[in-house]
């Protein structure tokens, strides 16, 4: 897609996206729109998006590893709502929580430098499970089990956003604004960086892209979006609490980007879309809803894979050099007896000076001269 096709696409997205919860029966339209309940799940559902751009940003796009966009999440909310109790600026807390969890993320992202895959995966979670501990026994900053509560809405032009539809729109104005960010960053020379890192170092390295730098880069952008979206979650929910930020909201995140489609533009809002809305539009089945749910994600699974079997296992333009398909043609060729000579190829190699016998008659005839 050009880029400008893309820019056209996101506009009409983004006013679509901006008229589903508006009340158009005044332009004669026959649409209500949504009731207070249903924007605020589409508020949640953009917020837990920009969350998991930001996991799709280190996972889909890097090639790292994390389970702590969670903790992420939990410092910006918990700065925000801080913050706010001292009459600061939403404005300049949004800015702070993203600038903090930035620096943290750059700290984070050493060990990514010495170890990789499920070992960094462990790092990341005992840093989550540390972040969790703080939030939860700290009592005198972060209000422990019993949260922080009455937390402020931001204004904006004077406006307070109190009603759901106008911090939905302000929410989605962030929103946009990041995706526009995020789609810069990867068709950028940084994204083909990210893109080398994650396919392989070694040579991402010899073409002379500084692994580490960008290494720390991509979770200390990933990092900030989270930060960014716990900004955006505290004055949403108006209390806080430890439990929204601990491991299994992390998990959470990274399977909302491996169902959405890991190192796909779109993915994280699929993802969302399927751990937030979805829930909500399958209450409807009572009892039945969660194990719809769960035969529905197992199902996009499956599809997944599927969509991704062809690419990396049957798809090879070299099947000399490597690909599924010629891994699988040479090891069936090792494995397969090889057929016996026929009689004419086997008399051709006995009487052929490249041959073994030939090579020994040679050898015979040198000696035996003086």
């Amino acid at each position: 897609m050009s880029t400008r096709a893309a820019l056209l696409t996101g506009l009409a997205l983004l006013i679509v996206l901006a008229l589903v919860p508006a009340d158009l029966t005044g332009l004669g339209i026959p649409y209500p729109g949504l009731k207070r309940y249903g924007t605020y799940i589409l508020t949640l559902w953009l917020v837990t998006a920009i969350a998991a751009m930001g996991v799709n940003l280190i996972v889909g796009y890097a090639g790292q590893e994390t389970l702590a966009q969670a903790a992420f999440v939990g410092i910006g909310a918990y700065l925000t709502a801080i913050a706010g109790k001292y009459g600061v600026p939403f404005g300049v807390s949004f800015a702070a929580s993203g600038l903090l969890t930035f620096v943290i993320g750059i700290a984070l992202g050493f060990p990514a430098l010495r170890v990789q895959k499920h070992y960094l995966a462990f790092v990341t979670l005992a840093f989550s499970v540390l972040c969790w501990l703080v939030f939860r026994n700290e009592t005198a900053v972060t209000g422990g089990v019993m949260g922080l509560r009455d937390i402020e809405r931001p204004i904006l032009f004077g406006l307070k956003l109190r009603r759901a539809v106008d911090f939905y729109w302000f929410v989605l104005a962030i929103a946009a604004a990041m995706t526009f960010v995020l789609w810069w960053i990867v068709r950028s020379p940084w994204g083909r960086a990210f893109a080398a890192l994650r396919e392989n170092p070694l040579r991402a390295e010899s073409l002379g892209v500084d692994v580490r730098l960008y290494t720390l880069l991509a979770f200390a952008l990933g990092s900030a979006y989270g930060g960014m979206a716990g900004s955006l979650y505290a004055p949403l929910v108006e209390f806080i609490d430890p439990s929204p930020f601990a491991l299994g909201p992390s998990l959470l995140f990274m399977l909302m980007v491996v169902i959405g489609g890991s190192g796909t533009f779109l993915g994280p809002f699929v993802g969302a879309g399927i751990a937030v809305l979805l829930p909500e539009w399958l209450r409807a089945w009572e009892t039945w809803y969660l194990l719809i749910y769960a035969v529905l994600v197992m199902v996009m699974m499956v599809g997944l894979m599927l969509r991704l079997l062809p690419s990396s296992l049957l798809v090879s333009p070299s099947p000399a050099r490597g690909g599924g398909v010629g891994v699988l043609r040479r090891r069936r060729g090792r494995d397969a007896p090889s057929p016996p000579p026929s009689p004419s190829v086997a008399e051709d190699r006995a009487t052929s000076p490249a041959s073994g016998g030939g090579k020994r008659g040679g050898s015979e005839e040198q000696g035996a001269a003086p």
